[in-house]
């Protein structure tokens, strides 16, 4: 078989339009209930593909970028369809940044059918076809025939349905986040731009002038920092199921139920979460050329310690010394081939305490795999497996909601073991320091709700089950917060921009970045 550049153009337009976007028109005919506008749709994308194709490849690439785009766009659609994913640019660094226990908890027949289908048999049948070589001419002209083309049809088509497209584009412009290949390759266009391409903004270091107070006692603190936990599904939020038996009972918890997130992925919200700027100030350049709290930390002196068993600091921890990865690690109690439970982060800690300079305060962030879907049986030991039956697979559409929820709750279960475990190892040194726990969670997770699982949707069309996380604290009867007062300002909304204060305010750092206003115990501070 053989044919010219500007017609494998277009069949692969109409193969990516009918084959890979059954997301986007599912939900474009859902909203407008019209066949003919979705018709008029199924146009449009072909023939704004075939623009830009046309416009962009040559006969030196339109093999092998063609090939790449079958495969990627195959597993896109698989992505869209199953757990109701966008892959804007946030989710493209997410992906990159993720780890190779992420992507296996990913892999399932499924999606290697639809690669398989979707992308290596048209793959096939590219490679079989021979490009025909035209003159230069006759190849501009024919090229020049297939861009005027899809203009006009397109241009026609939104005359002829204008005032549709005027409510596709202003009222309902997150349907285009669906459509594949486009939209992932403008954002894959815009994440090399950004993280690549654009020079990088000056490193900034902030908090130099960082001294610690000085203090009867020595202060301990370790942040927990969660993975997926949704605010609702803690029953100290409410929930009908009892998930946190054992934070119920201790009589200091203080339990935040109105904390929003800083994004709705793990790429985004921990550095946001520890970066001096506010959500809507904050973005990736910004994040990546500016020191965190953890530097400002350092440069007061306090003992830092950063272990990790999710899927890293996203930078937070790179400029101190003490930075553990437990995501290989091996510990026949607590890992095996699909990782370790976050019960491994306790595992010499005391020790690691015992080691070092006790003149100075110490202050340790615990970064668990938490709630880390999609996965979520893998998460806990049997031990926590009280709500059954569970969903086994990483295919979530596939089980019934209740084995969804029941695995998800399993993993709130055990992460209320690993907070009330941080309480417990908190008192038993409490003669040497005055100790404290604060746990939040990067973002909640959507378990079905609208077809949609996982988390990572684009921040303003994200449901509040993603943006909302579980925020809880703890302190010791001796530290310097009054728990009455603290317990009174809880039902405040709060959100991840307070952690860069509180944190500073709580282990008592001074500097001129802090910001008492932002700091959620300023008011209930006890004065030595």
């Amino acid at each position: 078989m053989q044919t010219t550049q500007s017609k494998i153009i277009l069949f692969s337009a109409i193969f990516f339009t009918l084959f890979d976007n059954f997301v986007f028109l599912t939900k474009t005919f859902e909203t407008f209930h019209s066949i003919s506008f979705l018709m008029a749709t199924i146009i449009i994308l072909i023939a704004t593909i075939t623009l830009i194709f046309n416009i962009l490849m040559n006969k030196w690439i339109i093999k092998p970028f063609l090939i790449i785009l079958f495969i990627t766009s195959s597993a896109a659609a698989y992505f869209m369809q199953t757990y109701g994913t966008i892959i804007d640019d946030k989710m493209i660094q997410n992906m990159i940044e993720t780890d190779t226990k992420e992507v296996k908890d990913l892999l399932n027949i499924t999606l290697f059918l639809y690669i398989f289908i979707l992308g290596i048999i048209p793959s096939i049948f590219l490679l079989k076809t021979k490009i025909i070589v035209q003159p230069l001419k006759k190849e501009l002209l024919d090229r020049i025939k297939y861009i005027l083309g899809s203009i006009i049809i397109i241009l026609i088509l939104l005359f002829m349905f204008s005032k549709t497209f005027t409510s596709f584009f202003r009222e309902h412009k997150q349907l285009r986040y669906y459509t594949n290949p486009t939209f992932y390759l403008y954002n894959l266009g815009k994440y090399i731009n950004e993280t690549f391409l654009k020079k990088p903004l000056p490193f900034k270091q902030i908090g130099l002038d960082a001294k610690l107070e000085a203090q009867k006692k020595q202060k301990l603190i370790i942040l927990v920092l969660g993975e997926a936990a949704r605010y609702d599904h803690f029953s100290l939020n409410g929930y009908s199921r009892n998930t946190n038996p054992l934070l119920e009972k201790i009589p200091n918890i203080i339990n935040y139920p109105n904390v929003h997130s800083c994004g709705t992925e793990t790429a985004i919200s921990v550095p946001c979460m520890f970066s001096p700027y506010n959500r809507n100030d904050y973005s990736d350049a910004k994040g990546k050329s500016t020191e965190s709290v953890i530097d400002v930390l350092n440069h007061a002196g306090v003992n830092l310690l950063w272990r990790d068993n999710d899927s890293g600091s996203k930078k937070v921890a790179s400029r101190i010394k003490n930075y553990e990865d437990y995501n290989h690690a091996k510990n026949n109690k607590y890992c095996n081939k699909n990782g370790c439970i976050d019960d491994i982060l306790f595992v010499g800690l005391q020790k690691w305490i015992n080691d070092i300079n006790n003149s100075k305060p110490i202050f340790i962030v615990l970064h668990t795999k938490g709630s880390h879907g999609p996965a979520y049986y893998k998460r806990y030991p049997k031990k926590y497996n009280k709500y059954n039956p569970v969903c086994k697979t990483n295919q979530l559409q596939d089980c019934k909601k209740n084995e969804v929820v029941n695995a998800y709750d399993n993993t709130i279960l055990y992460t209320d073991h690993i907070l009330h475990k941080t309480i417990k190892f908190l008192q038993k040194n409490n003669k040497k320091y005055s100790v404290a726990m604060y746990y939040i969670a990067d973002h909640g997770e959507s378990l079905g709700e609208n077809g949609i699982y996982l988390h990572g949707l684009p921040y303003f069309i994200a449901p509040d089950v993603q943006k909302h996380p579980a925020n809880i604290a703890w302190f010791d009867k001796n530290f310097d917060i009054n728990i009455t007062c603290a317990k009174k300002e809880a039902n405040k909304y709060y959100s991840h921009d307070n952690l860069f204060s509180t944190i500073l305010g709580l282990i008592g750092v001074k500097t001129k970045i802090y910001n008492p206003k932002m700091d959620i115990y300023y008011k209930c501070r006890v004065k030595n």
